[in-house]
């Protein structure tokens, strides 16, 4: 199978984690027989440094002749004091709107050799399995007005919650058919007893809900469901959100797997190439030091090979030699204990694209021998 792949590496360690990701999707090439044609893009403070705009235009067309799309990280000291116009995460809100990115899924996993590495304890965390949908195109980061203003002669300053009720109901929608194909539950995260938009979103949530009546729908106000997240995470199916809250309590819930490193993501559009990215930022504090976790850019590329591309063995052959690497105790230093075998970005990667290579060896000797 033949796909073509953007590829936006962007700034900090986005450029070493893409990098990574492309050597294990190169051996799932080489392991599956397929042909992956990679091209690069600019977007963030690397695209203002060059074009003078976060998000070129080039890059947005290339985006969309694209089958999907891989994202590294924006954002970076150098850029803090730009006028907000020309800041990176400007970028990255202007793509998810030019490529409709109306929803994000954000999976947390429990993975056993990691237990350690979370704050909590392993009774907490054992058998966490649970998606974080979040609506993505819409809310406060989105709505106009947003500005600085005055007020009686004082500074003030504006921003503005908007929703449509169509925004709601498609990205509520996919939460209830995602819940359909796995444990058929759904979390609506809302503020119903303060904001006029969560009221409006408890009311959707309940009609798309009697679509599907194999589904439980249980309501949950957002300062509740960030101490539940805490405290009882493994009551979590599928949680739905809208776009702030779904930010905020999808980085909270990294704690569980021990680091924002494990976690990656996938934004779908209705109706062009949906986008990976891992859910860390560009983290210039370890740029060019290659000691940051490439894992949820890999795991972002699973996704990639399974909902994009319908490879699910794929997938699952990636998603394998991560966890065998892990529990062969190689660590980046970010989930790194006591007697584990630290490696660095690049070594990481090749600990999993050896595994992934290894493992095909393997089944191919079995099947000779079947």
């Amino acid at each position: 199978m033949k796909k073509r792949i953007a590829v936006l590496p962007g700034d900090g360690i986005g450029k070493e984690v893409v990098k990574g990701a492309i050597e294990i999707l190169q051996a799932v090439a080489e392991r599956f027989g397929h042909q992956f044609y990679f091209q690069y893009g600019k977007i963030g403070g690397e695209a203002i440094d060059a074009v003078g705009t976060p998000l070129p235009d080039e890059t947005v067309e290339l985006c969309k002749q694209s089958d999907a799309v891989l994202l590294g990280a924006v954002g970076g000291y150098k850029w803090e004091r730009q006028p907000v116009h020309l800041r990176p995460e400007r970028g990255l809100l202007k793509i998810r709107k030019d490529l409709n990115l109306f929803a994000n899924l954000r999976p947390t996993n429990y993975y056993p050799s990691l237990a350690e590495s979370s704050p909590l304890r392993n009774e907490v965390i054992e058998g966490v399995d649970m998606v974080m949908v979040r609506e993505l195109t819409g809310g406060l980061y989105f709505g106009k007005p947003s500005e600085r203003t005055k007020k009686n002669g004082e500074d003030a300053v504006v921003d503005t919650l908007f929703y449509q009720r169509k925004e709601m109901q498609r990205v509520i929608k996919l939460a209830f058919e995602l819940a359909k194909t796995r444990k058929g539950k759904v979390t609506s995260v809302d503020k119903a007893n303060v904001l006029e938009s969560s009221r409006m979103w408890r009311e959707v949530a309940e009609e798309v809900g009697k679509e599907y009546p194999e589904v439980v729908l249980e309501h949950m106000l957002v300062d509740n469901a960030a101490m539940q997240m805490i405290k009882k995470p493994k009551q979590f199916d599928v949680v739905v959100t809208e776009n702030m809250f779904g930010d905020i309590l999808s980085d909270e819930a990294s704690v569980l797997t021990g680091s924002l490193g494990m976690l990656p993501s996938a934004s779908l559009s209705q109706n062009g190439p949906y986008l990976y990215e891992p859910i860390h930022g560009s983290a210039p504090d370890i740029e060019g030091k290659n000691i940051a976790n490439p894992i949820a850019m890999m795991l972002s590329a699973a996704m990639m090979l399974r909902l994009s591309f319908g490879m699910n063995e794929e997938a699952e052959a990636v998603e394998q030699a991560v966890n065998q690497v892990l529990d062969a105790g190689y660590r980046t230093p970010d989930i790194m204990s006591f007697a584990k075998k630290k490696v660095s970005t690049t070594e990481m990667v090749e600990e999993v694209k050896a595994t992934l290579l290894d493992n095909a060896a393997i089944l191919n000797i079995m099947s000779a021998y079947a």
